[in-house]
């Protein structure tokens, strides 16, 4: 029993002197989020730089300035001008859809009317059709330029889509002809603004 209770003492202070020896696990090193959008310079930046939706706008663009001695209100205008030429793309490709849409689902015209009138739609858009476009976020990045989204709610896109029609119809007459006679050309217009594109 004597050698019993030093032989315990012997491996309780070796086990003490083990666990002095072990170094506990290191922490794990925080894992940093990647973000989703970035500047230029790889800094985070709000989704909307990199054309996330916006909720409640139906069509939406980003544009960009580069830093200018002339200040913020310019580079804002020529950002505005850049992104209103990107919304304008947009614009045509959803008014074309739309256009296909509505004359495809109610049968007027052959398939090479049908590209004729959402080509001759297409035409009458341009920045200027897009007047009712305006600015909701505005941001200068980590690099001085000058970030901005413009857009287009619902009912203005509807708005923009009906003008767009309406004047297509009133400047190619002979291709809309055909389709004024089964429809009044305000009564296309608000059908086309109605469709999904």
């Amino acid at each position: 029993m004597k050698l019993i209770k030093p032989a315990f003492i012997v491996l309780a202070v070796g086990l003490t002197a083990c666990e002095q020896n072990v170094k506990p696990a290191a922490a794990p090193a925080p894992v940093m989020p990647v973000a989703d959008c970035v500047f230029p310079n790889q800094t985070a930046a709000p989704g909307w730089v990199c054309n996330e939706p916006l909720p409640g706008l139906e069509v939406q663009a980003t544009g960009v300035s580069e830093k200018s001695a002339a200040g913020v209100a310019f580079m804002t205008n020529r950002a505005k001008a850049d992104a209103l030429g990107n919304l304008a793309e947009q614009f045509k490709v959803k008014v074309s859809k739309m256009v296909k849409n509505y004359i495809g689902t109610t049968g007027m015209g052959e398939s090479e009317t049908v590209d004729a009138a959402a080509s001759s739609t297409i035409k009458t858009i341009s920045s200027q059709t897009l007047s009712m476009a305006k600015i909701y976020k505005s941001r200068v990045g980590p690099e001085g330029r000058q970030f901005v989204l413009v857009g287009l709610d619902e009912s203005r896109t509807r708005e923009e889509v009906e003008k767009a029609v309406k004047t297509s119809m009133k400047n190619d007459k002979a291709l809309w002809q055909e389709f004024k006679a089964k429809k009044s050309f305000d009564e296309m217009a608000a059908g086309i603004a109605a469709m999904e594109d």
